[in-house]
């Protein structure tokens, strides 16, 4: 089993930056590839970025792109997402995954392990 703890949500002002940490323990070789999801209210849950063992490949939503940067640091366990340049529609609850996967999901139903999420709300 992997649990995943994450920290970092808050409110923040339009164009306010905020850095979001998911920290994993248990059977962490089975982390190899980590992602973020989120969920607004009344939405579906959506992918927000992934990131590989390595930290050599990363993807992201359109939406996100260019203002949001995917990190690990595997000597902590931890996955990290920077995100600049917030706006009000990035407000969600944000969560962690993780899994055994081969290759970058944008599916949530490929991920095997999920935080229980953040709240991130972004006024305008």
């Amino acid at each position: 089993q992997v649990q995943l703890v994450e920290s970092g949500g808050g409110l923040v002002q339009a164009g306010d930056s905020l850095r979001l940490s998911c920290a994993a323990s248990g059977r962490t070789f089975s982390t190899n590839v980590m992602a973020w999801f989120r969920q607004a209210p009344g939405k579906e849950r959506e992918f927000v970025t992934a990131i590989s063992w390595s930290g050599g490949a990363t993807a992201y939503a359109d939406s996100v792109k260019g203002r949001f940067t995917v990190s690990r640091d595997n000597t902590k366990d931890t996955v990290y997402v920077q995100m600049n340049s917030l706006k009000p529609e990035d407000t969600a609850v944000y969560y962690c995954a993780a899994g055994p996967l081969i290759s970058l999901s944008k599916f949530p139903g490929e991920y095997h392990y999920w935080g229980q999420g953040t709240q991130v709300t972004v006024s305008s």
